[in-house]
């Protein structure tokens, strides 16, 4: 018997061969994380049908664990702690991915819609925007 080796078909097989066995699903955000900014630690788990997100540290929760939301837009809000503060939320399945939320950033005190999207088992990218085009784009890292 022979195999028939036509360019369609090599680059058909060559493409399977890439793709990896597993597909990543949006449940593989949960865990805990490392953002690329003050080494944050940030825990994502579900909350209902949805997932949120809590700080866990950072460089300045570990120098001042009782540090406080000072840059929040809302004054009422800056007597919160950072530890333990809820950064994401209300985030739908969408697809591959976690859309229609939003990303709370401590250090300009901005809340943002986002989209977090599974890149592999290790690795997240989580997006926020004032409104599209501006957006600003991070990977975290799984920690565990």
């Amino acid at each position: 018997m022979s195999f028939i080796r036509t360019p369609a078909l090599m680059l058909v097989a060559a493409a399977c061969a890439a793709t990896p066995a597993w597909s990543v699903e949006p449940e593989a955000v949960l865990g805990t994380w490392r953002t690329p900014v003050k080494r944050g630690v940030v825990a994502i788990q579900r909350c209902g049908a949805s997932i949120c997100g809590r700080i866990i540290g950072s460089d300045n929760i570990r120098t001042n664990p009782d540090l406080r939301d000072l840059n929040n837009k809302d004054r009422s809000k800056r007597g919160r702690r950072l530890k333990g503060l809820q950064i994401l939320g209300g985030f739908s399945r969408d697809g591959g991915r976690w859309s229609g939320g939003t990303v709370y950033n401590p250090e300009d005190g901005g809340t943002y819609r986002g989209t977090i999207t599974p890149l592999d088992r290790n690795r997240l990218k989580l997006k926020g925007c004032i409104i599209w085009p501006l957006c600003k784009t991070q990977t975290w890292t799984r920690i565990n």
